[in-house]
């Protein structure tokens, strides 16, 4: 209960520091996912913090849509809750530990990247997380305020990525992040969260977010979202469920690697071996 608790104050601290609301600001200079009226609605769900048999877990792996799961490495559940998510047709993301602005470091978890590391070590903790979350496919930053605006770091996490063929989803905890800029440099994919559904824990507030999100998709043609595991793991996902049937005829619900391959046309080849299945 009190990781859980230290999770989601860790998690109020980033949307703060992002701005203060549950709508992520998609920096002015990066594209727009190209969109067409053939194209379906896509909305990607992403659920952070599993891995540490957080509540709420089981029931979004029992979810009748493809979602993704994005699992904190090195954590009792880390290696359980990734394939129970991948053999139910989940795509599974890194959940990367990252230093913020405000908060305390022990809040991160094991692994974090951090200020004070040396391009060493940053390539090492990532290298080691990716190693540790089976069927891993992409990654994206438990808090980071500070990291995902600090070029040399991120440029270093994302040359890891790209190596071991793995795309990164900034979830936009920081309006100053530069991950954007970086993957569009390194020919990635600028992937960012636009709505957090549960920055409130109140069903009605999810609720909201969660048509908010679809709206969009519905007028962008695709919109990435996140929500939890743990102090509102219960209500984020009895929303979810409750509101996949009235959802089904506006956006269709795919994995984060579906909107990677499907709205940005990005394919890689790994030029480093990845121990994951």
């Amino acid at each position: 209960m009190r990781f859980q608790m230290r999770i989601f104050l860790c998690f109020i601290i980033a949307i703060i520091g992002a701005g203060g609301t549950g709508v992520s600001a998609r920096p002015a200079m990066l594209p727009e996912p190209a969109s067409s009226s053939s194209q379906f609605n896509r909305m990607a769900i992403i659920i952070d913090d599993v891995g540490n048999d957080m509540k709420g877990t089981k029931e979004i792996l029992d979810m009748p849509v493809k979602l993704t799961v994005a699992v904190m490495p090195f954590l009792k559940t880390t290696k359980k809750d990734a394939i129970a998510a991948h053999e139910k047709g989940m795509d599974v993301i890194v959940h990367m530990p990252m230093e913020p602005k405000k908060g305390k470091p022990e809040w991160l978890g094991p692994g974090a990247i951090t200020s004070n590391l040396t391009d060493e070590q940053v390539r090492e903790r990532v290298e080691k997380a990716i190693d540790d979350v089976p069927y891993a496919i992409g990654m994206n930053n438990h808090m980071g305020s500070k990291i995902t605006s600090d070029k040399r770091i991120m440029s270093i996490v994302l040359d890891v990525c790209l190596e071991r063929g793995l795309f990164f989803v900034d979830s936009r905890t920081n309006f100053r992040s530069v991950v954007g800029d970086l993957a569009i440099a390194k020919n990635m994919p600028p992937v960012g969260n636009d709505i957090f559904l549960d920055d409130q824990n109140s069903k009605a507030h999810i609720r909201k977010q969660l048509d908010l999100a679809a709206q969009r998709a519905v007028e962008k043609k695709s919109c990435v979202v996140i929500g939890h595991v743990g102090h509102t793991g219960m209500n984020t996902s009895a929303v979810i469920r409750e509101s996949v049937s009235r959802l089904q005829n506006q956006v269709q619900f795919v994995g984060i690697g579906d909107m990677v391959r499907d709205v940005w046309h990005w394919q890689v080849a790994p030029t480093l071996p990845t121990d994951n299945k």
